[in-house]
């Protein structure tokens, strides 16, 4: 499959089967991270893999009510959390260097994107969660200051295909020397 193809072929999961991921596939996806682009190669990411069934109920409550991720957290076999290191990405000696302050947020999208990509490409489902008590989060996982969780992804064996959803028109989006 071309990587077009791969784009436009990948859904959110919120179902899984009750399937482990061997750890060489799951490197194979930490591998995808390492290689996204960053501001400066900050690499201002950190991954927490849990896996732990009662850690995963902790994150699920940190969801709010009617979240459509909440079954995910707990039916994927493995939840990636994505923490971003603060004042680096988008800093040059320790000043902030661009009108949007920490660019720590872009550099983990890109990452997020890798990471969901490679899952998909080795036939494992994804969904971002950004919806949740971030600070919650932060102190189950015993994230030290300096970091803050971005997002929460489970990742495991899809359990059904989804369809795709209506995407907008290129021409709606694609403006030529001016909006």
């Amino acid at each position: 499959m071309d990587l077009l193809e791969l784009m436009m072929s990948r859904r959110s999961i919120r179902r899984f089967q009750a399937r482990e991921i061997p750890d060489e596939v799951l490197e194979k996806v930490f591998r995808a991270v390492q290689w996204a682009p960053s501001w400066a190669n900050t690499q201002c990411w950190e991954l927490i893999v849990v896996r732990d069934p009662q850690r995963k109920v902790a994150l699920q409550e940190t969801l709010g009510k009617g979240n459509p991720a909440s079954k995910a957290m707990v039916e994927a076999p493995v939840v990636l959390v994505l923490c971003a290191k603060l004042k680096s990405s988008g800093y040059y000696k320790g000043q902030v260097t661009t009108k949007f302050g920490d660019w720590f947020m872009f550099d983990l999208g890109l990452a997020a994107q890798n990471l969901c990509l490679m899952a998909h490409s080795l036939g494992l489902g994804t969904v971002i969660v950004g919806l949740f008590d971030h600070d919650k989060v932060k102190q189950l996982l015993e994230v030290p200051d300096g970091y803050e969780v971005v997002a929460m992804i489970p990742i495991g064996y899809p359990s059904e295909p989804s369809a795709a959803p209506k995407r907008r028109e290129i021409a709606e989006f694609v403006h030529k020397e001016r909006f």
